[in-house]
Parts: C-alpha cells; structure tokens; sequence
C-alpha cells in the first residue's frame, strides 16, 4: 500500500505579516510584451537589473504608496531588491507617506529577479532564434525546475527566498515586513510559505505592482490577498 502523504506542514515564524509587492511597469516589461506579440528578435543592450519604470510604472508605484501609507497595520520594515526598477518603485510610494513615518528599508540581493544567465534580456522569439536547441529544452522542461546556463530556475528563487524569511524571523520576529520585488520572488514567498511538503506553484501570472500578503495565525503565515491589483 502506498504511504498516504501528509498535508503540507507550515512553516512556523515570528514575522506579524508578510507583504509582496511586484515592482511597477518597467521599459523591459514593454519590450517583452511587444516582443511576444511581433515576433521581434532583438536583444536591447545593457542589463536586466538597470530596467526603468515606464511613466505608467512610477504611477502604479505612487498608487501602491498611497495604498500603504493608508493601511492601519502598515509595514514596520521594507525589504527591496537592489534592481532598479525595484528601488524606484519603493522611492516613489515612500514619497506618498506624507507625514507618516516612512519605514525602513534594507535592499537585500536575494529578493532579485530569477536570473536568465547568457539568455538575459531575452524575449521568448529572440532566444528562439539564438539558440533553438536549448529552447527545445526549455519547452520540454517543467518550469519550475528548468535552468538557463547561467541562469536559475524557480526552485533556486525559492531557496535564497527561504533562507531570506528564516533570517527574516531571527531579525524581525513581530514585525509587519514588506517585500519590494518582483514576480519569480512573489511566487517564491507563497510556495515556501505554504510549508514543507507543498505542492509546486500553480497561480496566474503576477501582475505589476500587485500586492500579496500573509498574516500570523497561531505561529503560521496564512494567506490573505494574491495578486491583487484594487489599489491602483
């Protein structure tokens, strides 16, 4: 007979409340998009990391701060990726704080974008065209387990972010903690969250500036909000 498996087993932590908030739209996010839809090959020079805000991504960031700032139960630390389209957005919704105390903020290199290694900056058409084989591979591949060369896949994301939140809980045990990241981290924070044992991520994708969030029942981060875009 087959052993029945067990329920996933929480994970248990002193944060008061976890919250993640995707960086707002950013000119690669553009690309990409336009990319899918034409068949564009190009690769823009410079880094992944560098990637702006568009004008409608400073104001989604400044719509997330208003939401913050207005929220009783506001975030008492902020955790922010050191991408730049990640630290903009925080600077902007700080901005919104007005006479609130702003909380500070820590940027933390393990709550960075999933990393595409040699096929960085690359739409899905142009790393089609660069290297058909290994986008074969890819496409064969479950993607949370798939690795560019180079690269990282989903299940590396969610082992910085895991060791993130339990160095989280030594530091900021009773705190309401922020994340300002983007959506492989967002993704990364409900699997380990969900608690040993959990079942691979199946969720839509993760819009920008949308928040998720996770309070403290009874020792267990239990989920509230996923994806939710209502403040902006």
């Amino acid at each position: 007979m087959s052993p029945i498996p067990l329920p996933p087993l929480p994970t248990i932590t002193r944060l008061a409340s976890v919250t993640v908030v995707r960086h707002g739209e950013s000119e690669a996010n553009v690309r990409y998009r336009r990319a899918v839809e034409t068949g564009d090959v190009s690769v823009p020079e410079g880094r992944a990391e560098d990637a702006v805000l568009t004008r409608l991504g400073e104001e989604q960031a400044a719509a997330f701060g208003r939401w913050s700032a207005g929220v009783g139960d506001g975030p008492e630390l902020v955790v922010c990726s050191p991408y730049a389209r990640a630290r903009r957005t925080w600077e902007i919704a700080a901005g919104e704080y007005g006479g609130r105390g702003v909380p500070p903020v820590v940027v933390e290199e393990r709550v960075r974008d999933r990393e595409n290694g040699v096929f960085a900056m690359h739409s899905p058409p142009a790393w089609r065209a660069a290297d058909p084989e290994e986008w074969a591979r890819r496409e064969r591949s479950e993607e949370w387990t798939y690795r560019p060369p180079g690269g990282e896949s989903l299940a590396d994301v969610a082992l910085r972010v895991r060791g993130l939140l339990g160095d989280l809980d030594a530091v900021a045990a009773g705190r309401r903690v922020l994340i300002v990241a983007h959506d492989a981290v967002a993704l990364a924070v409900a699997y380990v969250l969900e608690g040993l044992g959990a079942p691979l991520p199946d969720r839509p994708q993760v819009a920008n500036a949308s928040v998720s969030t996770w309070h403290n029942e009874g020792g267990r981060l239990v989920p509230g909000v996923w994806n939710s875009t209502g403040h902006l």
